[in-house]
């Protein structure tokens, strides 16, 4: 029962921080330190990573009708007036071109490089930097712009360019653990002129292939066998990111329409600065 509620907190955890622009690998270091879970640390790595189809599938329900690029209702741009052709969105279509080319960057580092990065990388004093110098970004980036007027403020004023500088801005959390890739992309966007809705938007888009990308790599490394005791684990974790997600991206949509990023800016910086006290007295990080 214990594993059970365990897995649950992280299924939490993992539901709150991964949209939140706050870092999910930097929580998720501090509740391992306190509340482990009774498995292997292969299957561990692997269900850190798994849990994350909870939360995407909560995106595409939430979403659903902004990003499925078939049928004829809410179909203002068909790619043709007669035929199959009615039946497809092209503006849709072009959204997804996008997003699959703000892919591309990360991809090709995490193919290549995944297994290093979580080799000399994913550590406490790491996490704990990024934390600390994207939340400084964020104030930063939120001052400079505060009284600018974003010149883009839909998705789909989004061209291959921006689409590009998004997927190097999500690199960076690729590369550094505790960036947050929502946080990376985000006030990237910002920075390049883009509004904090629109940004929110296409980083919960972007996550969908992102995410299912490298739960699939996770799966394909994974070496051994699941229990039935890890699968329940694993399913405990998933259904509780869902839920949680659903609360979360809905409640984020709402608060950035009227507050900045700055808040979470001081967040990070207060929590990269716990990480590293926690670890130099010796409590996370043996």
């Amino acid at each position: 029962m214990w594993d059970y509620f365990v897995a649950f907190l992280f299924g939490l955890v993992e539901g709150v921080t991964e949209w939140l622009p706050v870092s999910s690998t930097g929580h998720m270091i501090l509740l391992n330190e306190f509340f482990k879970l009774n498995v292997s640390e292969e299957f561990y790595d692997l269900y850190l990573v798994v849990i994350q189809l909870g939360a995407i599938l909560a995106v595409v329900i939430i979403f659903w009708w902004d990003i499925w690029p078939f049928g004829i209702k809410r179909n203002e741009h068909p790619l043709s007036k007669d035929g199959i052709g009615k039946y497809v969105m092209k503006d849709k279509f072009i959204m997804w071109f996008k997003i699959l080319i703000a892919c591309i960057p990360a991809a090709i580092v995490g193919v290549l490089f995944d297994d290093i990065l979580d080799k000399y990388l994913y550590n406490y004093v790491c996490v704990a930097l990024a934390l600390i110098v994207f939340g400084v970004a964020f104030i930063v980036v939120e001052y400079l712009n505060r009284e600018k007027e974003p010149k883009i403020k839909k998705i789909g004023q989004l061209n291959y360019g921006h689409a590009f500088a998004i997927g190097l801005f999500q690199l960076i959390a690729a590369i550094f653990p505790g960036t947050s890739r929502s946080g990376s992309t985000i006030v990237g966007s910002i920075a390049i002129g883009i509004s904090r809705e629109a940004a929110a938007k296409f980083t919960f888009f972007l996550a969908i292939p992102v995410m299912f990308g490298a739960s699939i790599l996770k799966i394909l490394k994974f070496d051994g066998d699941c229990t039935s005791h890890e699968i329940i684990l694993l399913g405990i974790g998933m259904v509780t990111a869902f839920a949680v997600s659903m609360l979360i991206i809905k409640g984020l949509m709402a608060f950035i329409k009227k507050h900045s990023f700055t808040v979470f800016g001081w967040y990070r910086i207060a929590l990269g600065i716990l990480v590293l006290v926690l670890g130099a007295v010796g409590i996370i990080g043996k």
